[in-house]
């Protein structure tokens, strides 16, 4: 149904609109509260720690300037924070628009017209006609029910949760930054190894190759020796393979293409003491994963109220005023004015709004769950590395007292061997279970580092309040076509 209000019948109508525009301003659909929480959480964690939660740059403790620096790189270059950068910019731009809507537009327009007619019927007749015209056009939707308004919130809430995305792409890049530094170090660390287990090998293979010259060693010792020296070497190439791969996962995570990303020798940090947990609930506000989820959930909420106002009529309002003349000089001489209103409101159409209406609270559910499970997800994050950790430190001590016993059991050996009492086998045994031990010590203890960055990166944080967005690009890039010389 459609009605025309003329210009003379605004002044009766204007107490109407006054009252329509108060009713838009109510939000009829404005979504409740929620009474309960979606996702309670239990009051504290598994393990209690003394220290102050600490929401800061957490790698900055382990001290190493280089690690700060790749950080911080790749915090500013990294492709997939940059790809979260830009798509804010297009949720901020969708919001920008979903909020012009709540306003009246005004455009600009302008007409002109030429006709020339011939008759060659009679007397012979030309005429010319001009017409010109300039003038404004307004147009204002009447938020009746408050439908532009809740898909204006719904986006704002769209573009806040796409700014949490930013800032967890930027949690994540930093924690792999770090676990990448730390396996570098790390297979550094077993290549020192390794080459010392060699030079072992080899100082035991020249006994032996001695002992045989003088008939004191079978030549089956001396093959023995070889093959086990040809084991730790053999050990050696994908230690190195390792190294080189992580140095290109680490440069693609700055946004470098591989090979062009050196990283110096260091030593692994000490483990420090477990830092402020805090409680659980507060990951609800240092992991803008859950933040993000939050957010949608909300924009879901008002997406609902959007599609309830739309079930009912709108009112829109359209004003013009125009100047017109048949020649330029006269052209402010002739004026118009005119004010339309008209309401629309669905009779039939299918099902298609209700369909809509429901559409919209199968999406709150959905967001429901993903809240839920993003915070049990997080919850389970810290209690996994506060778990992987603990034990950890265990199986470490415990490999140490291991260590402690190859090494006295190899020691034995050894000196039964050069007294002749035994043959060479329980060398070879005790030696290999020193040098393997040797390696998976090695491991674990950066396994052990990697559960503490775990542990960081499930607690969130504050740091990245402070990122800055990239420079944005204003002018094209100029192209050619022809050759370069």
């Amino acid at each position: 149904m459609k009605f025309n209000i003329t210009h003379s019948h605004f002044k009766a109508a204007s107490p109407l609109l006054c009252l329509l525009l108060l009713v838009s301003a109510c939000s009829p659909f404005k979504p409740s509260p929620r009474q309960e929480p979606v996702a309670p959480l239990p009051q504290a964690f598994s393990l209690y720690s003394e220290q102050e939660p600490d929401t800061g740059r957490w790698w900055e403790a382990f001290g190493n300037e280089e690690l700060n620096g790749l950080v911080e790189e790749a915090l500013a270059a990294n492709t997939d924070i940059l790809v979260a950068w830009a798509r804010l910019r297009q949720a901020g731009a969708t919001a920008t628009q979903s909020a012009a809507d709540k306003y009246p537009t005004l455009d600009a327009t302008g007409d002109y017209s030429h006709t020339s007619t011939h008759d060659n019927g009679g007397p012979k007749r030309n005429t010319t006609a001009e017409e010109h015209a300039v003038g404004l056009s307004a147009g204002y939707e009447v938020d009746l029910w408050g439908r532009i308004r809740a898909a204006s919130a719904s986006d704002d809430y769209e573009f806040m949760a796409t700014r949490e995305d930013v800032r967890t792409t930027a949690m994540t890049v930093a924690s792999e930054v770090v676990s990448r530094w730390l396996e570098i170090q790390a297979e550094r660390r077993k290549k020192r190894i390794l080459a010392e287990q060699i030079k072992a090998n080899q100082t035991y293979l020249e006994l032996i190759e001695l002992r045989f010259r003088n008939s004191i060693s079978t030549a089956l010792d001396v093959y023995q020796q070889r093959q086990n020296l040809a084991g730790v070497q053999a050990k050696l190439p994908p230690v190195e393979s390792n190294e080189q791969t992580l140095l290109h996962e680490l440069a693609l995570l700055m946004g470098k293409p591989a090979g062009s990303v050196t990283v110096s020798d260091a030593d692994l940090p000490e483990l420090s003491s477990l830092p402020g947990l805090g409680l659980p609930a507060d990951l609800l506000a240092h992991r803008p994963d859950v933040r993000a989820a939050g957010l949608r959930l909300s924009s879901a909420d008002w997406s609902v109220a959007a599609a309830r106002a739309d079930r009912l009529p709108s009112l829109n309002l359209a004003g013009t005023a125009e100047y017109s003349g048949t020649q330029l000089a006269t052209l402010f001489n002739n004026w118009a004015l005119g004010l339309a209103a008209s309401i629309v409101g669905p009779i039939f159409d299918g099902g298609y709004r209700k369909a809509e209406v429901e559409k919209a609270r199968g999406v709150v559910d959905e967001r429901i769950a993903d809240y839920r499970n993003t915070v049990y997800t997080a919850f389970k994050e810290v209690e996994d590395a506060l778990v992987q950790e603990k034990w950890q430190k265990k199986y470490i001590t415990a490999l140490g007292t291991q260590h402690d016993a190859a090494r006295t059991s190899l020691s034995e050996a050894v000196s039964r061997y050069t007294q002749g009492l035994d043959d060479y086998l329980p060398v070879l045994s005790a030696l290999l279970s020193v040098q393997d031990l040797e390696l998976t010590m090695a491991d674990e203890q950066t396994n052990l580092l990697l559960y503490r960055v775990a542990l960081h990166r499930a607690l969130g944080g504050d740091w990245t309040d402070g990122l800055q967005p990239p420079a944005i690009e204003t002018k094209p890039r100029e192209t050619s076509t022809g050759n370069q010389g």
